[in-house]
């Protein structure tokens, strides 16, 4: 009787990772121009003016772009790690390197008994879609810390809630990973590690939480849902501006603040729809807490003021843990943010200049890219309301858990 074979030695996924990341790093290094505005300029300009300040022992206190929680400011001193190369040269490599270990961490969980590769799918496709973007802003390096809370979670709920945490100073989104979880372990692990890092930053650097209040005047950015109210607008005599506002472009005028207020409002219903859902769910599996999460997040993401490409790196993330799990359902999802990838990167960089113009073709893309994530987000919250509420079947011990997955989604 011939043994049992293991899993094949995934050749196909680590040349399309390999080949899609040398095509990434032959953009942001100029060795191949992409259509549109330079997306490096973050980077060659805005990180690395901010760095300078840093570096000093203080936050950019006289800088109402920096928005950014305290432990933002690791990612922007980071490429010291590498003093042998110029700062936007390292910043690129450390970029890369983050996708190396969210890539390498999906595998190691896709290739594990009883789990997919799909997601590790999702991760090879998902980021080289947003083009060069994706290693021009810091936004990758949280989504590896995501991705390692999310995977940690299932058998190390504390290791989940210290990453978590720390993924939230970095930029406030990774706390939503913590929704689905249902024992004490993650959120005592979250909030100590929290506090002590918060501590840490204001008794040490000044201005660690300035950031708080330095969006208070911010308008509708002109990628977000809300947006398409005024690119529509345009058409039929709305009098505001398309301007460089908060450090990125935004509708200013008439009505603005009515619809920011609205999707502030948007927000609101949509956490207290989590709540609902928190309070409903009674079947916790070993995939649930990612499911919330992306959940949590594409909430978060289609009723936000500002949709920015970068965000989407999020989402790819999320994506990708979930379906690393072989009984999640979430494969149609994150089907349409693969979707809404490609869109993303034609709507920015490459039309930039017909989206801020409210050109038909721009209008066109935001409506589709847009759209694409209303329906993502409507399906995922059907899906995780049936598997975890409205499941009327016994529900069965799933076969694939190990002994510490059961624990771990013990209350």
């Amino acid at each position: 009787m011939a043994a049992a074979r293991g899993p094949r030695f995934p050749y196909l996924l680590l040349a399309a990772w390999g080949l899609t990341r040398l095509l990434l790093l032959l953009f942001v290094f100029k060795v191949f121009v992409f259509p549109g505005p330079d997306v490096t300029s973050d980077v060659t300009v805005t990180y690395r003016n901010w760095y300078e300040v840093l570096r000093t022992g203080t936050f950019p206190l006289d800088d109402v772009t920096w928005q950014y929680p305290p432990a933002a400011a690791l990612a922007i001193l980071s490429p010291a790690l590498l003093p042998f190369l110029a700062y936007t040269q390292a910043f690129f490599v450390l970029a890369f390197a983050a996708d190396l270990i969210a890539f390498g961490l999906l595998l190691y969980a896709g290739l594990r008994p009883g789990r997919s590769a799909r997601g590790v799918w999702v991760w090879v496709v998902g980021v080289p879609l947003l083009g060069p973007t994706v290693y021009s802003r810091y936004d990758v390096m949280v989504a590896a810390v995501a991705v390692a809370a999310l995977l940690a979670g299932v058998r190390h709920p504390r290791v989940m809630g210290a990453l978590a945490a720390f993924g939230a100073l970095l930029k406030v989104w990774p706390l939503l990973l913590l929704v689905g979880t249902t024992g004490r372990r993650a959120w005592g692990a979250a909030a100590a590690t929290a506090a002590g890092i918060a501590v840490v930053f204001a008794a040490l650097m000044p201005g660690a939480f300035a950031f708080l209040t330095f969006q208070r005047d911010r308008g509708t950015e002109v990628e977000s849902l809300g947006a398409l109210v005024f690119h529509i607008a345009r058409h039929h005599g709305w009098e505001g501006q398309v301007l460089l506002n908060y450090g990125s472009v935004e509708f200013l005028g008439p009505y603005v603040d009515v619809v920011s207020t609205v999707a502030l409002m948007l927000t609101g219903l949509a956490f207290g729809w989590l709540l609902l859902w928190r309070l409903c769910a009674t079947r916790f599996l070993v995939h649930t807490a990612a499911d919330a999460a992306f959940m949590a997040v594409l909430l978060f993401t289609v009723t936000s003021r500002v949709i920015s490409p970068q965000y989407m790196v999020w989402l790819v993330a999320l994506a990708a843990v979930c379906l690393v799990f072989r009984d999640s359902r979430m494969g149609l999802p994150a089907g349409m943010v693969l979707t809404a990838c490609f869109f993303t990167v034609l709507e920015f960089p490459v039309y930039f200049a017909d989206v801020v113009g409210s050109s038909g073709l721009g209008i066109t893309l935001l409506v589709i890219r847009n759209g694409l994530l209303v329906a993502a987000t409507v399906t995922t919250g059907v899906l995780l309301w049936r598997d975890t509420v409205s499941y009327a079947a016994p529900a069965p011990v799933p076969s694939r858990a190990t002994p510490a997955d059961e624990e771990s989604l013990t209350p």
